[in-house]
């Protein structure tokens, strides 16, 4: 799929990978329809985007919600005349051990914990994938998904809720592209392994450096290598199906 002019939606666009996608894809020509729940950050991303030259709008969205995503669709199609990508890329953390005892104490994830995870991450992907999916066929027209998972889909200490969805995303990811390809719909995933963003820059420094150490790049990534990965997967008309791995080699 060619990248300039084309619409690209990008959900998450606010800040970390989404707004580095954006800003990327800006550079590319392509017209952006970027969503977040983070109205304020977003509106940023947009200028910024516009700036470099290309058609973005931004919309405020909360991806759990059924009903919000149902109409954010059907307003994009109003705004742009059509829709051509989707960058599922909206989610969030909420770490903590499923159970442990400290200090005679046991404590657990709690289920709030647990279900906002999945909510966003999975429950979230699930309805802009659908969505995308049926403006698609209604247009009768290609298009390509582009969901992101992560290094933690392995399995990752801390993180059973987050682990889950990220599973899940490359898993549907397997599932959409066999059931989309009969359209011409292509869909695949990017697992980014630990890369220079907001979510990364929160973490303890001497806990970052043991990250590093087992890194085989001894680094973490940039957001720009993952834009890469996008650029190859919105490119390449014969790929999908598959979850591309940009990790710096790293493995849980």
């Amino acid at each position: 799929m060619e990248i300039k002019d084309k619409v690209v939606v990008i959900t998450g666009a606010a800040q970390g990978l989404g707004k580095n996608f954006a800003m990327d894809l800006a550079k590319r020509k392509a017209r952006l329809a970027l969503a977040d729940i983070n109205v304020e950050l977003l509106e940023e991303v947009r200028k910024a985007c516009e700036q470099a030259g290309t058609e973005t709008r931004a919309y405020e969205l909360n991806v759990a919600e059924e009903k919000a995503v149902e109409d954010f669709f059907n307003q994009v199609v109003q705004d742009f005349g059509t829709v051509d990508g989707l960058i599922n890329n909206a989610g969030i953390t909420r770490d903590g051990l499923i159970a442990r005892s400290k200090d005679g104490e046991i404590r657990k994830m709690s289920l709030a914990n647990w279900q906002a995870v999945i909510d966003v991450n999975l429950t979230g992907s699930f309805l802009c994938g659908r969505e995308f999916f049926v403006k698609l066929l209604e247009q009768k027209k290609p298009g390509v998904c582009i969901n992101i998972s992560s290094l933690s889909r392995s399995g990752n200490m801390g993180q059973s809720n987050y682990t889950a969805t990220k599973a899940g995303v490359a898993e549907m990811t397997v599932t959409w592209a066999k059931e989309m390809a009969r359209h011409g719909i292509r869909v695949a995933a990017i697992a980014p392994g630990y890369i220079n963003t907001e979510m990364t820059s929160a973490i303890r420094e001497d806990v970052k450096q043991k990250i590093i150490d087992q890194i085989p790049l001894k680094r973490m990534g940039e957001p720009n290598e993952i834009s890469h990965s996008v650029f190859y997967i919105l490119e390449n008309d014969y790929f999908t199906g598959r979850v591309i791995e940009c990790d710096g080699g790293f493995r849980i």
